[in-house]
Formats: structure tokens, sequence, C-alpha cells
């Protein structure tokens, strides 16, 4: 399998989840600006959206956006129970968290990330992101993930999207919940592995 990553991106959730099950991948970095592949070649020709993540199947089948991938790679490894089985309620459950953090959160963040964005429309924002990381903090105020059956790739989406808030704001403190989740995801050695991979990658 090959991933097409860009490091700070959201392509770390399956980064991470990669490390989490210790499954052998190629990784490819994509210069987002140019739409170009490491070493040269049009990305846009792996992925005409022209964004990350894509993972590419060893039959060289394109499996895009990062709900789906995630998913994909946990049901490669089952007994890791990073999703729950499929055509169970829990799976639904699953799916769930996952479209309101990509709808709710993730796609939140853009004006954030908006050289063009006024302070007035930044500050709009992060009310409305504050309004989400209220209803996530009940649910991470009674337990440690996002599903009861423990950790699962949907804690890794959240994850990758909530350290955006240390270069954008609003800043966790407000939300204990949250930074007692984040503290937890740090601890974890494939999470911790995975960063350093990412960094390491935001240099070269």
């Amino acid at each position: 399998m090959k991933l097409y990553f860009s490091p700070g991106s959201c392509s770390l959730s399956p980064r991470i989840v990669l490390s989490e099950l210790g499954l052998p991948t190629d990784m490819v970095k994509v210069n987002l600006q140019t739409k170009t592949l490491d070493g040269g070649g049009d990305f846009r020709a792996i992925n005409p959206k022209g964004y990350v993540p894509v993972l590419q199947l060893d039959d060289g089948s394109i499996l895009t956006e990062g709900p789906a991938i995630v998913q994909y790679l946990a049901d490669r490894k089952p007994e890791a129970k990073l999703a729950p089985a499929n055509g169970t309620m829990e799976r639904y459950r699953l799916q769930e968290w996952l479209n309101f953090i990509s709808t709710e959160l993730h796609k939140q963040f853009s004006p954030l990330f908006n050289p063009a964005s006024t302070d007035a429309v930044k500050e709009a924002q992060k009310q409305r992101l504050g309004e989400r990381f209220n209803f996530i903090s009940q649910t991470l105020s009674k337990q440690d993930y996002l599903l009861p059956s423990g950790f699962s790739v949907a804690d890794v989406y959240l994850y990758t999207v909530l350290a955006w808030t240390g270069a954008t704001g609003p800043a966790l403190t407000t939300w204990p919940a949250l930074q007692a989740f984040m503290t937890r995801m740090q601890a974890r050695p494939g999470v911790a592995a995975a960063l350093a991979a990412d960094r390491d990658a935001k240099k070269g």
C-alpha cells in the first residue's frame, strides 16, 4: 500500500492508524500548494480532487477521504479492534462520529487557516467550534474515548483535528475533558511514532 500525505494535514489521521496497526505502507509526500509529488509527478493524476489523504492499494485501486481510509485500514486488522464489526450498531456509531468530525469540526477550521479571513470571521468561527467542543466534552467527560467500547479510528481523527487548535485556537483550556483526551492520545506509542514521522517529513 501507499499513503499519499502532507505533513501537518488531516493525513496524519490514517498515518496514526497505520502506526497503531503496524501495517507496512510506503509513504509518498505531497506538496499541496503545487499539487506535485515528492521527487516529481502530478498528484492530480492520483487524486483529481487535489487533496490528501489518498491510499493506493496493492492492486492499484485508489481510496480517498480520511473517514473511508481509516475504516478500511481498521478492517484490514480486525483483531486490533480499531473499528467495530460491520453491520453492528457500534459501527454505525463510529460512522456517526466520523461524519460529525468531518463536517462539524474538520471543515470548520478552513477559515481559521485562510489568511484572507477577517478577525471577525475567525472569532465567529471559533465560537462555532466551541459549541461543537461543548458537545464532544459531554461524552469525553464520562468516558476516555468516543465509543463506549474504547479506542477507535474516530479518536484518531478527533485528535488530528483538535491538534490544530494549537495554531488557530480556540484554546482547549476551556474544555478539561478535551485536554485530558489529548494527553491520553499523545501517550499512545502509535500516536507518538506517527507524530515524530510527520514532523520529520515536514523538515525534509
